[in-house]
């Protein structure tokens, strides 16, 4: 096992601790790549040999160094590969590691549900299910030619491959994300117009704190609507100046959901992603003379402050909404 795949036990807007947390793998290995908001995947080949541990027992030492100096707890997932790594991650709990057995990769995947599997959506692992191939055991007993006939050559390939436990991922160091992403669910089918605007008013809060967390700035919006049949529409908007305002990004979303023009629609879920991450600092903007606006970017940032001191839940839903 060389490769890790840690989770910090992070709330969703603190990516900015991130970069810090990264640094306690980077004392073991250089390669190191960034999966934000909370994750990243680490080779340790080298550090295995240098160390003379294996990478089960220095994910260990890294628990152990970030409960003791920033407080936060991991789950952690042990692999051959970075795939693999990922997989026994969503197996994996806080405090425990979760390795796939070298000499035992087709048995430790067998049984688990191709979902499990990073790159599987929804839509892929609901065609799979129709047929019978609902665990990553059937998938990799099934001929090649069915695959492909059912999900696209290229796709089914690679997806045998990696049912198959041949993992040909690798560690990109450095890494960075270009989107971010966060679902509103509902709890019912929800019918209301209201509490669909609500949660895409809250979702939009959510995507602008994080962006602003990290510093940067997106391009690009899209918002996604998933219906109680489980299908899906999906919308994207370029946004008239890269931004991280929340209330730009609220409008942006609010102007998505009513061209669709939904009406007694049953929606299960809303999410948002924001596109085309670029640094904040490298933005340019168009001067504003107005103060209704100028007024919401300082309550922008008295409620950064407040969440970076008080946690996520210290700034209500809605209290930004211009």
């Amino acid at each position: 096992m060389t490769i890790l795949c840690v989770r910090f036990q992070l709330p969703p807007m603190y990516e900015a601790a991130l970069p810090e947390l990264l640094g306690l793998l980077e004392e073991f290995t250089p390669v190191v790549e960034a999966l934000p908001p909370d994750a990243a995947l680490a080779d340790l080949r080298g550090a295995e040999r240098y160390f003379g541990r294996s990478a089960v027992e220095l994910a260990s030492v890294v628990r152990v160094r970030a409960l003791a100096r920033y407080g936060v707890d991991c789950a952690i997932g042990a692999g051959p590969g970075p795939v693999l790594a990922r997989v026994a991650l969503r197996a994996a709990r806080p405090g425990v590691t979760c390795a796939v057995p070298e000499d035992a990769v087709a048995e430790f995947l067998a049984d688990r549900p191709v979902a499990a599997l990073p790159g599987v959506g929804a839509a892929t692992a609901r065609t799979l299910d129709e047929y019978g191939l609902d665990t990553l055991g059937r998938v990799a007993a099934a001929p090649l030619s069915t695959l492909q006939r059912l999900i696209g050559a290229k796709a089914g390939r690679e997806l045998r491959e990696k049912a198959s436990g041949i993992d040909r991922g690798r560690v990109v160091p450095n890494a960075v994300s270009r989107s971010l992403t966060t679902e509103r669910a509902f709890g019912i089918d929800e019918l209301d117009p209201g509490r669909h605007r609500r949660a895409l008013l809250s979702a939009a809060e959510e995507i602008g704190a994080r962006l602003r967390a990290v510093e940067k700035v997106c391009r690009t919006l899209t918002l996604t609507v998933r219906y109680a049949d489980r299908s899906a529409t999906t919308r994207s908007r370029t946004l008239k100046e890269p931004t991280a305002h929340s209330a730009a990004l609220t409008r942006a979303a609010y102007g998505m959901y009513e061209a669709l023009g939904l009406q007694r629609a049953r929606v299960r879920a809303l999410a948002l992603r924001a596109e085309g991450l670029t640094p904040a600092e490298e933005a340019s903007y168009q001067l504003t003379f107005d103060p209704v606006d100028e007024k919401a970017r300082r309550i922008e940032e008295v409620a950064d402050r407040a969440r970076a001191r008080f946690g996520p839940r210290s700034v209500m839903p809605g209290a930004l909404a211009a």
